[in-house]
């Protein structure tokens, strides 16, 4: 019998008999392929996400993968047999910032695919159709399951604006940080500086890309037009901020722990530079993420270093917030179709 992961309250999880929900008017049921592991639902195990950002009890999985296996009244027959991703955000669709294209911020409140509705751990997800996006029939889904990150990492650089020709730098080397890279040389830059506490990623960092490879125990550079920060410290944040030239434009991506000590808002003025945010993916940085994927100029494969069954959902949660330098990606995969 297929099974899937249900975490009851923080700490505590089973696997329960996977039940298909037959897709409503405007539904896709999709049969998914993987499902990956990052920070945030480390936080759904450890109870510490913000509250209002998840329910409890709930089968996580925000990250996937897939093929869309049956259509909901409403939705083209073209779409079954699709390979696909999904937007997370269950968004109203009616509010102002929705028709703005801003789905991320809609005002109607906060639902969201694997943190607040049911996600991927398990055999299929049933979900909006609206939400899909298609990829090539030869894509590699084992891949493909990592381009929720990718595509937040598309709204930073949608939003960071780089030209060809600028200096350009990402502060963070995760799987977050490896995006940046690849999507900020996709615009060529001048020069592509990656800096980060692990000299270990110096070559994986070079081969997406970077020219320069650098620590904090190097002298750096205060002269960089664009930097996109994906550590999710304060501490990184600052640094990120330090190497920018006045002027310059920063884009934050990481979450600090509440309290943080944040940017000197004096140095931001004075120096004048242009800071944004991003908290997931808006429609415009999944259609960038897809088009570049399908390109063949975003390559996610060489980050996934585990796949693990759905029973697995613990270790694979430990591995995560292990610290081993030989973790990258995360992915569970369900128990085959019967």
């Amino acid at each position: 019998m297929s099974s899937a992961v249900v975490v009851e309250a923080p700490g505590v999880h089973r696997l329960v008999a996977h039940e298909v929900r037959d897709p409503g008017p405007g539904e896709a049921l999709v049969r998914v392929h993987a499902a990956g592991i990052c920070g945030s639902d480390r936080e759904v195990w450890q109870g510490n996400r913000p509250e209002g950002y998840v329910r409890y009890p709930l089968t996580p999985g925000h990250e996937w993968s897939g093929t869309v296996e049956r259509a909901g009244a409403g939705v083209p027959d073209s779409l079954v047999g699709r390979k696909v991703v999904g937007e997370g955000f269950r968004n109203c669709q009616v509010c102002d910032r929705c028709h703005a294209g801003e789905t991320t911020l809609c005002t109607a409140g906060y639902e969201e695919t694997g943190f607040t509705q049911p996600g991927a751990m398990a055999p299929t997800l049933t979900l909006p159709a609206r939400l899909l996006h298609v990829l090539p029939d030869d894509a590699d889904l084992t891949a493909a399951a990592l381009l929720e990150p990718a595509a937040c990492i598309a709204a930073a650089a949608l939003k960071a604006n780089a030209r060809p020709g600028e200096r350009v730098a990402v502060v963070g080397t995760g799987t977050l940080g490896m995006f940046a890279v690849q999507f900020l040389r996709a615009a060529s830059p001048a020069e592509l500086l990656v800096l980060g506490t692990r000299g270990d990623r110096e070559a994986l960092s070079r081969r997406y890309g970077a020219s320069d490879f650098r620590t904090k125990r190097q002298l750096l550079p205060d002269d960089i037009d664009v930097v996109i920060e994906t550590a999710g410290s304060a501490d990184a944040a600052r640094t990120a901020a330090s190497l920018l030239r006045r002027g310059g434009r920063l884009v934050l991506t990481g979450i600090p722990a509440a309290g943080a000590d944040g940017l000197d808002p004096t140095d931001l003025v004075v120096r004048q530079l242009e800071v944004h945010t991003v908290f997931g993916a808006p429609p415009e940085a999944w259609a960038h993420t897809v088009r570049v994927f399908a390109a063949g100029l975003l390559d996610p494969r060489p980050l996934v270093t585990h796949e693990l069954p759905l029973g697995g959902f613990e270790e694979a949660i430990e591995l995560v917030g292990s610290g081993d330098p030989e973790v990258g990606k995360v992915l569970l995969r369900p128990d085959p179709a019967p």
